[in-house]
């Protein structure tokens, strides 16, 4: 699928206290992304707090964000839940709405067996009617796809592709070669960890999965151009420029500084859903001086 490629960018859900959807700050967001020409949008993943809406906010998150981007842009949206069942209607409503692909990540509250997991994305996937990534995210989940299961997966029909976590930079070309040998050709390879991600699209990896994008999509637009032209010294470039934002991902989550570069970039305000708390006043002051630091041309 071609949309599985490029720069997924992965924008955060606005909504009040009580988890109803800011549509007009999400449509501002998304406005953002398709005006830099994003290759898809991946909404409602972590960064989108979809574990913390209802299935009646999700709903109406990807409508108006569907409507937004209008048939411009793709949008991959987060469907993943405790339960399969849920998963499975969660996944049927974006197959409904319009939605490209399901994003669907191992959440569990009792750890799951390989088994499990198997069984779960496999009922998903054959009853949500929707092509699925696998979203890999061991950080939240506490799971791990081993090459083995994602090897029988990769065989499921509808599992087209896998958002990769990425750990050191200097692995990530050996692990994207082993995950090639045990995937059906046309099987879409991507990776999320943003201070990585460039260091994985030089390699050859199909997609980045990105948290920055999402609210600065035309610096991660130019590194994953310059990637996929072969130019890894300028990919390498911009991504070195973004230093300051990197450390700040590292040490506060990305999720966290997302919100506080939406309010200074004047995207939009908003707080995270509780018990998330706002970033502080002291962050806030490090992200401010991190944008200042940036290069022309970047920080917006």
């Amino acid at each position: 699928m071609a949309f599985l490629s490029g720069l997924s960018a992965f924008p955060i859900t606005p909504s009040d206290r009580d988890g109803r959807v800011d549509t007009k700050a999400l449509r501002k967001l998304i406005t953002r992304l398709c005006a830099a020409k994003v290759d898809s949008i991946g909404l409602l993943g972590s960064t989108g707090t979809y574990m913390y809406l209802s299935r009646e906010e999700r709903r109406r998150a990807l409508a108006e964000a569907l409507d937004e981007a209008g048939a411009q842009t793709p949008v991959v949206v987060g469907v993943g839940a405790l339960r399969t069942d849920e998963a499975v209607r969660l996944a049927q409503d974006a197959k409904a709405l319009g939605a490209a692909a399901g994003l669907l990540a191992a959440v569990s509250y009792a750890p799951l067996t390989e088994d499990e997991v198997f069984e779960h994305f496999s009922t998903v996937a054959r009853e949500g009617g929707l092509p699925i990534v696998i979203y890999d995210n061991p950080g939240t989940t506490h799971f791990h796809f081993t090459p083995t299961l994602v090897s029988c997966l990769a065989k499921v029909p509808r599992i087209v592709a896998i958002k990769n976590p990425t750990d050191k930079s200097d692995a990530i070309e050996s692990h994207l070669a082993g995950q090639r040998s045990i995937v059906p050709e046309g099987f879409s390879i991507g990776y999320s960890g943003d201070w990585n991600a460039a260091e994985a699209m030089i390699a050859g990896a199909d997609t980045w999965y990105s948290v920055l994008a999402g609210i600065q999509p035309e610096v991660c637009m130019k590194i994953v151009r310059a990637s996929q032209a072969g130019d890894a010294a300028e990919a390498r470039r911009l991504d070195a420029a973004l230093t300051p934002i990197w450390d700040l991902f590292k040490r506060f989550s990305s999720l966290r500084v997302v919100y506080g570069l939406a309010e200074l970039l004047d995207v939009c305000r908003t707080e995270p859903p509780r018990p998330l708390l706002p970033i502080s006043a002291v962050a806030k002051r490090q992200i401010a001086e991190a944008l200042e630091r940036l290069p022309a041309g970047i920080a917006r």
